[in-house]
């Protein structure tokens, strides 16, 4: 006697469900690729029903929800199913494979600061180079100030200068006074740690790496901070000085951005 299939072998697998629906959408995988920022080959790969290149079952599930909503359609199901495929929900994964699998390409305008510096360092030795025979030329009667003021040679005592009020560096206390005229985003990894990724509106890398349980970073930009966290559910977000109420679930890999008029996501 033959036993029949039941439902759940007759469904379509993932990526075929992937596939369709983006088909449908009318995207590429280019487009697709450039709107989640899920490398090329990755998508190709869950498309066929690969996830070997996705770094764990974590960010498998990640990708599938990322792909899924690009697409239009709703993720929960394509992720009961990998679940039901894969044993189950799994356990949170080492946040290292993440940096292959998830890492967003580098920028190849990025300015070189190595050279910057070497040039500006050139540039003070060679001031003070001048200053230096310049004021031996002058018989030594000068002395160059470094706030460009001129000695008082009739009155020896020196008249007290009032210096400016340096200006704040962005700390993890400056989100408690942002600043109207920026964007100010702060990431606390209160429940675990995350890999994180945060850019400037310019697509300057401002930070790419681990953020530990119990730290925090904080992110400055006159426009818009873009961010990608790993591990969603792990981070607490404040925006503009107002805690980001979004529920992340732990292992969701979530891609945000925000300007001066957030918290909503942008």
């Amino acid at each position: 006697m033959s036993i029949g299939n039941s439902p759940e072998d007759d469904r379509p697998s993932i990526g075929r469900v992937l596939q369709q629906a983006r088909i449908a959408a009318g995207l590429t995988v280019e487009e697709v690729s450039s709107s989640t920022r899920v490398r090329i080959p990755i998508v190709h790969a869950i498309e066929e029903d690969d996830f070997s290149r996705c770094g764990g079952d974590v960010y498998a599930r990640g990708h599938i929800r990322t792909l899924a909503r690009a697409v239009s359609i709703d993720p929960e199901p394509l992720v009961s199913q990998y679940d039901a495929e894969h044993g189950g929900r799994p356990a949170p994964t080492p946040a290292a494979p993440m940096f292959e699998a998830e890492r967003i390409r580098s920028d190849p305008r990025r300015p070189n600061w190595t050279a910057a510096m070497v040039a500006a360092i050139v540039a003070v030795v060679g001031f003070v180079g001048f200053t230096f025979f310049k004021g031996a030329d002058d018989g030594g009667t000068s002395t160059q100030v470094a706030e460009g003021s001129t000695p008082n040679t009739t009155n020896p005592k020196p008249k007290p200068t009032k210096t400016a009020d340096p200006k704040p560096v962005p700390s993890d206390s400056a989100i408690a006074a942002a600043p109207r005229d920026k964007v100010t985003v702060k990431l606390s990894a209160t429940q675990g740690k995350s890999w994180i990724s945060a850019k400037d509106h310019n697509g300057r890398q401002l930070f790419d790496g681990l953020l530990l349980q119990g730290q925090s970073k904080t992110f400055q930009d006159k426009e818009r901070i873009d961010l990608v966290l790993g591990d969603a559910g792990s981070i607490e977000l404040f925006v503009n000085g107002k805690k980001v109420e979004d529920k992340f679930q732990p292992g969701q890999v979530e891609r945000l951005s925000y300007t001066k008029g957030d918290p909503e996501v942008g």
